[in-house]
């Protein structure tokens, strides 16, 4: 059996650099398991500090749990990256997404036309390299989003494309898989 294996070192709360054992600790209270890209973060105390401090400041927003898991779903699809096409497809599930809406969000769709209206302007703020339509910014807008939560979604695309590259350029493997290969090895 051919095992994934990480360009960076996958950190745990035993090998990470000093810098990074706090994060990693509080992660490991509030999720139980450490995932791959939290461990392989954890190589740079400063890019893992900073994104635990941008993702607790987004759960703090006004955007629900079921249209962050959009977003996500359709950031890790435009990018590629199996992890997170894989741990947001299980937290669209728990977050009461039916699997249309998981495989419409891949592509950053909806049958909510509200939802589908924001993700239409975040593909186009993806795929254009930052400048949507102004139709689709106004569009949003008459769907019912506000510019608070328009701002957020923003932000919320550039957290999940910060993962997804991360993801895709050390070629971290899905979580659960480092586990196999930790046993393999110590087999």
């Amino acid at each position: 059996m051919k095992t994934a294996i990480s360009r960076f070192q996958v950190h745990d709360e035993l090998t990470a650099p000093e810098g990074s054992t706090p994060v990693l600790r509080g992660a490991l209270a509030t999720g139980g398991q450490l995932p791959n890209f939290l461990g392989v973060l954890a190589g740079s105390p400063a890019a893992l500090r900073g994104y635990a401090r941008f993702r607790s400041e987004l759960r703090h927003g006004t955007l629900e749990l079921a249209t962050l898991e959009r977003i996500a779903l359709a950031v890790a699809h435009h990018y590629g990256s199996e992890p997170g096409v894989k741990l947001h497809g299980r937290t669209a599930r728990q977050a009461g997404l039916g699997l249309d809406e998981v495989t419409l969000a891949g592509e950053f769709d909806s049958r909510d036309e509200r939802e589908a209206a924001l993700l239409r302007y975040l593909k186009a703020l993806v795929d254009g390299q930052g400048r949507p339509p102004m139709h689709l910014h106004e569009e949003a807008r008459e769907a019912g989003w506000s510019d608070e939560q328009v701002l957020e979604a923003i932000a919320y695309v550039a957290l999940e494309q910060f993962t997804a590259m991360v993801n895709v350029a050390g070629d971290v493997p899905v979580d659960g898989s480092h586990e196999d290969s930790r046993q393999l090895r110590a087999a």
